[in-house]
């Protein structure tokens, strides 16, 4: 029964009680968006537009209006925007959300009986036909607006329904009946008695600008150390600040900063025999030092760690943490609360298991808890201790691995103490879970693109993410590497591949990441064949890293992050629009802001080893150009001059793999 209205259902036998009114005519059904017949609200940011779509009809020729209301959940003032008819049944409304919150929207519909009798005196009149009886007819119709009316315009509805019905010469009537101005009165006060009401208030959650646009860094604080073998602290993290703010980015996240456990902690590349000092996974969260609400002190206190994000905040820049839900075996939890894990027939504690892989120092933790409501508090209230230390970012480690009810209930319970708040889902898992994620309230998801390589992988894919269902409610963060994901193109590709999944992530994408250092310093060495672990990863042991090295992609990556910040196009997922290109090792695409004043035009070789060459097919008249336009690349400042809808392009990837067009006209 999805789209029928509420007026309707459950009515039929009031309806055919003596001198009830007959049941409301107009059909509304096929509302887009609604996602999932109005379970999970879409996703849209401060200034940006919902567009509505519905088809709305009733029987016969008679004409329909319909209205598109909106306004803040709870709230009872609500506005109003007509709709529009864009053929076939099918209307269009569209309404701004100027502010953060959560907000609704609904249709109404109902037959204009007035429009309809507007529309057939018109033609009668152009027959030539007598139309007295017809004018008669639209002065009772005046007659019973002006009941509904008041004051100045209840008066002139009543004086100009008497012209209509007695004003005597007939053209003065018609002119008067088919005038702008009686047209424009009347739609103040239309008859809504029988309109149509859909059944759903159908949901918007609004976000700031970080949840749909933004370039995110990651690095481990143990790494951040100046100097080879020591253990980076807070005060060295707050020193590689404007390193990370030069390269353009936004938004500095941070793996998790807690206190790590000694039981079953693992050396380096993950073996089982560390030595005194190594350092363990950050994700082995937990010892007596204290837990999810405490820092390792070896980065420092939780004094430094405030001086750190409010010296980034003073930066421009966020930090954002890590939240693992996951134990130590050493973590104060396991003792304070042993229900809240898994135990195996003998008493003991089951660690976390992926088959094969075996992860011995971290337990996972039971949300099927007896006493899960005490679990759940706590868990929310680890995210607002870190809220009260001015975090407002969080990226969630393995959430499709907890129960889904959870999470709604906890990004509600924090977004309504804190709207500022962002999750960021690390779920690289099966697509439906990773959606319905999406739907529970991540603003933004991890995605398939580290995967998605070749042209045809990549165009199926972010047609899906952006011109599909799919763009309400998820928001991609694409990462173009991650600790635990070294890509084989990055592996064997070079310099080359590394430059052309960076334009590839920060232009498909208004949200991309890089973990770094080792991305701009195009480290590609796996820790075996086969394998997307790195080999010496910072999971497990401290790394130095000589940011000024010879080769540094530093500066590339800050163009590129310029280039995003200069162009409005490049801050939305849902314009994006591929386009053909006559080499198989070649993607070109566009993305445009609503005024098409700003046009970017992206090619990109995907061959990191080879020169490409193509003709590229770009519908130039659709961007209101004319034939003879010109590219400017943004990378290398090079112009070009266009002609036609086919151009020629060449591509070396050791020269700079991809062209970031601004199109002028």
């Amino acid at each position: 029964m999805t789209g029928q209205s509420t007026v309707v259902k459950g009515q039929t036998r009031a309806h055919h009680e003596k001198g009830a009114p007959p049941p409301p005519r107009v059909v509304i059904e096929g509302i887009q968006p609604e996602i999932d017949h109005g379970k999970f609200p879409i996703k849209r940011t401060v200034g940006e537009n919902v567009v509505v779509t519905a088809d709305i009809f009733a029987e016969g020729h008679d004409l329909v209006a319909a209205v598109l209301r909106h306004g803040p959940i709870g709230g009872t003032d609500w506005a109003e925007v007509s709709m529009s008819e864009l053929g076939n049944d099918r209307w269009s409304g569209t309404f701004t959300v100027n502010s953060q919150g959560r907000y609704g929207y609904t249709l109404q519909a109902w037959v204009d009986y007035f429009a309809t009798w507007r529309r057939d005196l018109s033609k009668k009149v152009d027959a030539g036909l007598n139309v007295s009886s017809e004018l008669l007819e639209g002065a009772e119709l005046v007659k019973q607006a002006a009941k509904r009316a008041s004051g100045g315009d209840a008066e002139q509805l009543r004086v100009q329904a008497d012209v209509l019905g007695h004003g005597g010469d007939i053209g003065v009537r018609v002119k008067l009946a088919l005038s702008p101005e009686l047209t424009s009165l009347m739609s103040r006060y239309v008859d809504r008695s029988g309109a149509t009401a859909y059944e759903r208030i159908l949901g918007v959650t609004v976000e700031r600008e970080r949840a749909r646009y933004g370039a995110w860094y990651e690095m481990f604080p143990r790494s951040s150390a100046p100097e080879p073998g020591r253990h980076g602290t807070f005060k060295d993290v707050e020193s590689r600040l404007p390193y990370v703010v030069e390269m353009g980015f936004d938004v500095l996240y941070l793996p998790p900063i807690h206190p790590i456990g000694l039981s079953f902690r693992k050396g380096p590349n993950n073996t089982l025999t560390p030595g005194p000092h190594d350092p363990g996974s950050p994700w082995a969260i937990g010892s007596p030092e204290g837990g999810h609400k405490a820092v390792l002190p070896e980065l420092g206190t939780l004094e430094d760690f405030d001086h750190l994000v409010t010296r980034a905040k003073q930066l421009g820049l966020e930090i954002a943490l890590d939240i693992a839900y996951q134990c130590s075996p050493d973590h104060p939890y396991v003792k304070e609360h042993p229900e809240w894990f898994r135990h195996r027939p003998d008493g003991t504690i089951k660690y976390a298991e992926n088959p094969p892989k075996k992860y011995q120092d971290i337990y996972p933790i039971d949300f099927e808890s007896t006493d899960w409501k005490s679990l759940w508090e706590e868990l929310r209230d680890v995210v607002l201790f870190w809220v009260s230390h001015g975090v407002t970012i969080f990226r969630v480690d393995n959430p499709h691995t907890k129960a889904f009810p959870f999470w709604e209930w906890l990004i509600r319970e924090v977004w309504d103490r804190h709207p500022d708040t962002i999750f960021l889902a690390e779920a690289f898992t099966r697509p439906k879970v990773m959606k319905y994620l999406a739907k529970s309230g991540f603003s933004q998801s991890y995605s398939y693109f580290t995967w998605r390589t070749t042209k045809e992988g990549l165009t199926e894919y972010f047609t899906e993410l952006t011109q599909t269902d799919v763009a309400e409610y998820m928001r991609p963060n694409l990462f173009a590497n991650t600790p635990d994901i070294l890509h084989e193109s990055l592996q064997h590709g070079g310099r080359p591949a590394f430059q052309a999944r960076l334009v590839l992530a920060a232009t498909l994408g208004a949200t991309y990441g890089i973990y770094g250092p080792p991305f701009e310093h195009c480290d590609g060495t796996p820790v075996r064949p086969g394998s997307e672990e790195y080999l010496d990863s910072e999971k497990y042991q401290c790394r130095f890293w000589n940011l000024d090295q010879p080769g540094t992609l530093r500066y590339f990556v800050s163009r590129v992050n310029t280039i995003r910040r200069d162009n409005s196009a490049l801050q939305f997922d849902r314009n994006l629009r591929f386009f053909t290109i006559s080499n198989s090792e070649m993607i070109a695409y566009a993305k445009s802001s609503p005024d098409r004043s700003d046009i970017i035009l992206v090619i990109v070789n995907l061959d990191p080893y080879h020169a490409q060459e193509g003709s590229i097919q770009f519908p130039f008249w659709e961007f209101g150009l004319n034939e003879s336009y010109q590219v400017h690349d943004l990378l290398t400042d090079a112009r070009y001059d266009w002609r036609g809808e086919w151009n020629f392009v060449r591509l070396d990837p050791h020269v700079c793999p991809a062209h970031i067009f601004r199109v002028w006209r």
